[in-house]
């Protein structure tokens, strides 16, 4: 009898527990949060150099390049994308030499490497490389809190602070740490 109690209690306890759904697609949310960095992003954007824009080709990102205060790197590039799954993402890409850091056109790509996952440690943004291996910096917020007015600004006083790894970065990219080397 008492075996019968337990297996009845586990039946009862595995389909009475909730099913725990992931990050949905909701178009309204998504519409809303879009509206809600859209202001943001316009309110915010001018007190750290930085104008955006609605993309053309993708109406929930927004672009935007921040060219001041900036010694290692030409600009920075930086996209950010209201998705479908409940996430605000920050795709900062330096630009340097008039184009994208690519890993497969560095100089030294493992000490470029190395010190690219050195950077994602101690770094307040993450750094990677897309799939076509252009290098980023970013950032991605889940809105399961709500949405993060405060933390996004954060981000956006952060991004010039990335310029200086650019600097560190550099002799990897255009071989002047391979030149010291030798």
């Amino acid at each position: 009898m008492k075996r019968f109690f337990a297996i009845a209690f586990f039946v009862l306890f595995v389909f009475s527990v909730p099913v725990v759904h992931g990050q949905q697609d909701d178009p309204d949310a998504r519409e809303r949060t879009r509206t809600k960095i859209a202001a943001l992003l316009e309110s915010f954007g001018p007190s750290v150099h930085i104008d955006f824009r609605q993309s053309d080709k993708q109406p929930f990102n927004y672009v935007g390049a921040l060219r001041t205060g900036l010694a290692n790197t030409d600009f920075f590039e930086i996209v950010i994308s209201v998705t479908k799954k409940d996430t605000i993402g920050f795709r900062i890409y330096p630009h340097f030499n008039k184009g994208y850091i690519n890993v497969d056109k560095v100089k030294d790509r493992q000490g470029f490497m190395r010190l690219l996952l050195r950077l994602s440690d101690r770094a307040f943004l993450f750094w990677g490389a897309d799939e076509s291996g252009d290098v980023f910096t970013g950032y991605t917020f889940t809105l399961e809190s709500g949405f993060p007015d405060e933390a996004i600004k954060i981000v956006l006083r952060s991004i010039v602070n990335s310029d200086k790894f650019i600097g560190e970065l550099r002799p990897f990219i255009d071989g002047s740490a391979a030149a010291a080397e030798k």
